[in-house]
């Protein structure tokens, strides 16, 4: 399986310029390779989003793109929150909360791709503020419906008028505790890795992401990190409705 690590070195690449974990599709391509879902895909895949993030973390620190605060806050109420939607889910019918995600994911990516955005800056009150509701509503709404809210951080974020590049930036900090929140619980289903593709698929994510990190923060303008946003965005929304609305039973 010598081609799997080489697709997820290109999908860090890319997620990790957009403060994205790739979970989403790492475990797809996990699977579809023959890998069983519950014991190697889930638990492989989360842990790639987090080495991605991580990496890609350390990166947006060190060029001083990121905003501390609203990472923090987003990350540790993400991760108190979703447990809280997933006990929930059992109560409330998941299909209609999935089309109001897509319907947001495609309003954002539509604000995104034509450069809406606030012109008044936001104080740090507003910001704290947007922290602690922003990352408890999505972490809620990510364990409703059993997504990840990493690709809704960086949408809020730039709607709430931070830059595009520190959105994503500050996206990536949040994304780490969530996943590894999500890593941590899993693994302990994980009883036979595959501990040659796992060190591969490891080290070809901490590369893509490293280059693809530095990559966005000397070489890509805040217009091209939003263009490659909004793309990224519709697609979701596509998907979203398509395998979870309408094909669906």
């Amino acid at each position: 399986m010598w081609w799997i690590p080489v697709i997820f070195f290109f999908i860090a690449f890319l997620f990790s310029m957009l403060g994205m974990g790739g979970a989403q599709i790492y475990i797809p391509v996990l699977f579809w390779s023959g890998l069983d879902f519950k014991t190697q895909a889930i638990p492989l895949g989360i842990l790639l989003s987090v080495v991605n993030s991580s990496s890609a973390t350390f990166t947006y620190a060190r060029k001083k793109l990121m905003d501390f605060r609203i990472g923090l806050l987003f990350g540790i109420t993400m991760l108190v929150f979703a447990p809280i939607g997933t006990y929930f889910s059992k109560i409330v019918p998941s299909k209609w909360l999935i089309v109001v995600f897509a319907l947001f994911t495609a309003i954002s990516g539509t604000l995104m791709w034509i450069g809406w955005q606030p012109k008044r800056p936001m104080t740090n009150k507003n910001r704290t503020f947007l922290g602690l509701l922003g990352g408890s509503g999505l972490g809620f709404l990510a364990g409703l419906i059993g997504r990840g809210g990493g690709s809704f951080v960086v949408p809020l974020l730039y709607m709430a008028g931070i830059e595009a590049k520190s959105a994503a930036a500050t996206s990536a900090l949040a994304v780490t505790f969530s996943g590894t929140s999500s890593f941590l619980s899993h693994i302990a289903i994980a009883a036979k890795p595959d501990w040659v593709l796992w060190g591969e698929c490891v080290l070809a994510v901490f590369l893509g992401s490293q280059i693809g990190s530095n990559f966005m923060a000397t070489k890509l303008k805040g217009k091209a990190v939003k263009r490659i946003f909004a793309v990224v965005l519709l697609l979701i929304a596509l998907i979203l409705i398509v395998k979870d609305v309408l094909l669906a039973k």
